[in-house]
């Protein structure tokens, strides 16, 4: 793992708030001031392809990164623009949702849903 990887991976982990690209690169400038957008862009791709980190999409949002290793489902209030991690119940299986063609597993999964939540009062 490259020096670059490490801080962007770093960052990621300090604030899992589903940060942008850009965002990441702000942060990431704080650390290493001379990194590039596209080196950010570069070592995000590379994280993403070894697993360490997830990329969320939301309509024709910019790409958010995730650093939950866990199998769940991207909530976004659509209020506030917040993106929260939303577990499984346990003993539930996405399959149990699904009617999926006899013999399917999945190897992947990516569900991004979005919808309002309460305000505080």
């Amino acid at each position: 793992m490259t020096k670059q990887r490490r801080v962007v991976y770093s960052i990621l982990l300090e604030n899992r708030d589903h940060p942008t690209a850009n965002d990441v690169f702000r942060r990431v400038q704080r650390e290493m001031s001379t990194i590039s957008l596209a080196t950010v862009y570069n070592c995000l791709d590379a994280l993403s392809k070894h697993g360490l980190i997830n990329q969320v999409n939301f309509d024709r949002e910019p790409s958010r990164f995730c650093v939950n290793p866990a199998p769940h489902v991207h909530f976004r209030d659509t209020r506030t623009g917040v993106i929260h991690d939303i577990a499984f119940k346990e003993g539930c299986q996405i399959t149990d949702l699904l009617d999926l063609p006899d013999g399917a597993e999945v190897s992947e999964l990516e569900l991004t849903i979005s919808g309002d939540l309460p305000a505080n009062p």
